[in-house]
């Protein structure tokens, strides 16, 4: 039986013209997509203002607050008073007075058994991450959390240090989980290096992704050379290289992530099972945990 073919549409035929409700409606959502995101930044921008303001211009006195002569309710007034006091307390610092001060409400608040703790971990904490040769939140990674085969957006917040980096032979990361969509929750990861798989993407557009639940998705901006993936069976392979030959696969940054999948994929399709390591294969880089000690 003959396939019948429809007759091909004339590129000239004239659209049919949409009603004027279907208009309406499209100028609706245009306007939306075009105002809401303008008055969410706004509303967030005011809930903030607002929050400051409460609690600082209370604390100026009534005959110097402008409030008390104005008409009206100067707005950001809170959070201009604090930036200066800010400054202020910032050039104070930099003089011998102000560091003998500060020495000595330090020295106060080291004496107060539960202050010392909140004050010395908030000091470390924000000493950490506004230092400017600080790896916290400049790097984001994907990797296979909480099981093989599902994959977890994250930040590196620094290198492994001390008790928990010296129980495991492995080169451990610090790094954060965060949740969506509210990413100042979430889960610290100690995670050794190889299982990381370094993205190109920016903090910025890990953090839009992971708040909009993956609807915001910035594009692959590597250059074509780099395009190749991963996968979860080439980490199920590696691990059984691991576990049944002690060979650990590892690469450069630069060649991943393509790179470890060629040489885990090859290894393991020539021996599904293997159990010793094999000297004839030196051109795929594998090393050992040894080798890497000894370096």
């Amino acid at each position: 039986m003959d396939q019948i073919t429809p007759p091909a549409k004339d590129p000239a035929e004239p659209r049919p013209r949409r009603s004027f409700w279907q208009r309406l409606r499209s100028y609706f959502f245009a306007g939306l997509l075009v105002m809401a995101p303008v008055g969410i930044t706004f509303w967030l921008a005011w809930l903030v203002l607002s929050f400051i303001d409460a609690r600082v211009t209370p604390l100026i006195p009534v005959d110097y607050n402008p409030n008390t002569y104005l008409p009206f309710v100067f707005p950001g007034l809170g959070l201009l008073i604090l930036i200066v006091t800010m400054t202020i307390v910032g050039a104070l610092t930099t003089m011998l007075l102000g560091r003998t001060i500060v020495s000595m409400g330090e020295r106060l608040l080291g004496r107060m058994p539960v202050i010392r703790s909140i004050y010395s971990a908030t000091k470390q904490i924000i000493e950490t991450v506004l230092a400017s040769q600080s790896d916290a939140f400049r790097q984001v990674v994907l990797f296979e959390y909480p099981r093989h085969g599902c994959w977890a957006l994250g930040f590196v917040t620094g290198t492994t240090k001390g008790e928990v980096q010296n129980v495991t032979s492995d080169d451990v990361v610090n790094v954060f989980l965060p949740t969506t969509p509210n990413p100042t929750s979430g889960y610290l990861l100690f995670l050794p290096r190889h299982e990381l798989i370094t993205l190109d993407m920016s903090v910025e557009d890990g953090i839009k992704m992971i708040i909009s639940g993956g609807i915001v998705t910035p594009p692959d901006r590597r250059p074509e050379k780099f395009s190749d993936v991963t996968s979860a069976d080439v980490y199920e392979r590696a691990d059984i290289l691991r576990e049944r030959d002690g060979v650990n696969p590892e690469v450069s940054d630069e060649d991943r992530p393509g790179e470890i999948a060629k040489q885990a994929t090859g290894r393991y399709a020539a021996d599904p099972h293997p159990r010793t390591a094999t000297p004839d294969q030196p051109e795929r880089r594998f090393r050992t945990a040894a080798s890497r000690s000894k370096r």
